[in-house]
């Protein structure tokens, strides 16, 4: 069993070259950072569409703009993948999603 050294194995992890040098290690991964950050805004655009669509079809339909049985439900979602991060995450997006209560 060979061992890696923490910089080494940090690399292979990120898919950076091995034989880079720390600043470029840094400068690929925050690259593929900002990749994901475009992504994660992208979808929550996307999200926020879906869930204003929800709100206006039970707004029509005679209903509530929320549905606080819901919202928990997405709050123990990120709750359970993120821990006690994950409930701020989720309130967030939530607010994002259908405005202040």
């Amino acid at each position: 069993m060979t061992s890696t050294t923490p910089s080494a194995s940090a690399a292979s992890a990120a898919g950076a070259d091995p034989q880079a040098s720390p600043e470029q290690v840094i400068a690929d991964t925050r690259t593929r950072i900002d990749d994901l950050d475009r992504r994660i805004i992208a979808l929550i655009a996307e999200r926020v569409a879906l869930s204003q669509e929800v709100q206006r079809t039970r707004i029509a339909a005679g209903g509530r703009r929320v549905q606080l049985t819901r919202e928990m439900e997405v709050i123990n979602r990120y709750r359970e993948a993120l821990d006690k991060p994950g409930t701020e995450v989720a309130m967030a997006l939530l607010e994002l999603c259908r405005g202040r209560i």
